[in-house]
């Protein structure tokens, strides 16, 4: 690629889907970012949900730079940290260490403020494998059929870092240590659908990795709900998939999509870096708006679904005893 000077009029957006992940194209991350191209690339965060720049020969300090363009950065306190500097993730899968992260999920939910969106970028790339698909949760949530939607609004959920606990024990770390990680990061309760704080849109906030368990409601029905909940990410009309290439740079808004990491490549070697931008406090605000429904050109047995005509996906009937 030859690198260009950026500018806000130069830039190309090219949609991947109907509504999510959009490849942007004529801007060199080398550079500082003008106020202008920073704006125009979050809008096209917003609409899209998640950005793709391919041929980013970028330093880890521009890396560093352009995440930081658009909020404070967080330190993630379980995972092995980057030598120098403490921002960014290392993610190295091989032989040794096989991929793990192939299950829907939203960074870090077990914050308080979980955070506003990832930068991921590919060192080391797979000779075929290891791609990583998006899902829509606005539009996911757009596809619920209205019963469970009236049963969810306004709910809260538990999350929690267990997974990370399981390693850390693993690893051998004592009780006290445990319970000092269980004291500084407290498990947060979150909305089930969530109000994006800058588009005003709902989206599904709950996720296999982190999502523990619906408040108020009883097991089964919270068990029920949240495999239902999670299942609306499967739907390929709510996805879309990116395929790695060296020097790839993916840009997510984690309040508005979840991301599953293929783990179809072993032995071979795949090497990312991640920085994370810190986000706010979700919440759940009522738009008062009538029930969205399905986007218009989702059709056949997705929409079927939706709206119930194909028979219910989950028993919303009695408790099971």
């Amino acid at each position: 690629m030859n690198h260009v000077a950026s500018t806000a009029d130069q830039i190309s957006i090219t949609p991947m889907t109907p509504s999510i992940g959009a490849e942007i194209g004529n801007v060199d991350l080398r550079e500082p970012l003008t106020e202008a191209v920073r704006g125009r690339l979050y809008q096209a965060l917003l609409e899209w949900k998640v950005i793709f720049f391919r041929d980013q020969d970028i330093t880890t300090e521009q890396h560093l730079a352009f995440a930081a363009s658009f909020g404070e950065l967080e330190i993630h306190p379980f995972a092995k940290q980057h030598p120098d500097y403490p921002e960014v993730l290392p993610i190295t899968h091989d032989a040794d260490h096989p991929g793990a992260e192939n299950a829907w999920h939203s960074d870090v939910t077990w914050r308080q403020q979980p955070s506003l969106g990832s930068v991921l970028r590919l060192r080391e790339v797979p000779p075929v494998g290891g791609d990583t698909l998006f899902a829509d949760m606005e539009a996911a949530y757009r596809g619920l059929p209205e019963e469970v939607r009236e049963k969810v609004e306004g709910k809260y959920a538990l999350h929690d870092f267990e997974v990370f606990r399981r390693r850390r024990k693993a690893a051998g770390a004592t009780e006290e240590e445990l319970a000092e990680f269980d004291r500084l990061y407290p498990n947060p309760e979150h909305p089930v659908i969530r109000t994006h704080p800058d588009t005003g849109r709902q989206s599904i906030y709950v996720n296999v990795g982190f999502t523990r368990r619906i408040l108020g409601m009883d097991e089964a029905e919270s068990e029920r709900l949240l495999k239902f909940l999670f299942a609306q990410a499967n739907h390929p009309e709510y996805q879309c998939r990116f395929r790695w290439e060296k020097n790839s740079i993916a840009f997510w808004d984690n309040r508005a999509c979840q991301h599953y990491a293929t783990s179809d490549y072993w032995p071979h070697r795949r090497v990312a870096e991640r920085v994370t931008i810190v986000g706010d406090t979700p919440y759940y605000k009522s738009s008062g708006e009538a029930f969205p429904g399905l986007d218009e050109n989702i059709r056949g047995t997705v929409r079927r679904l939706a709206t119930g005509t194909m028979g219910p996906r989950i028993n919303l009937g009695a408790e099971r005893r």
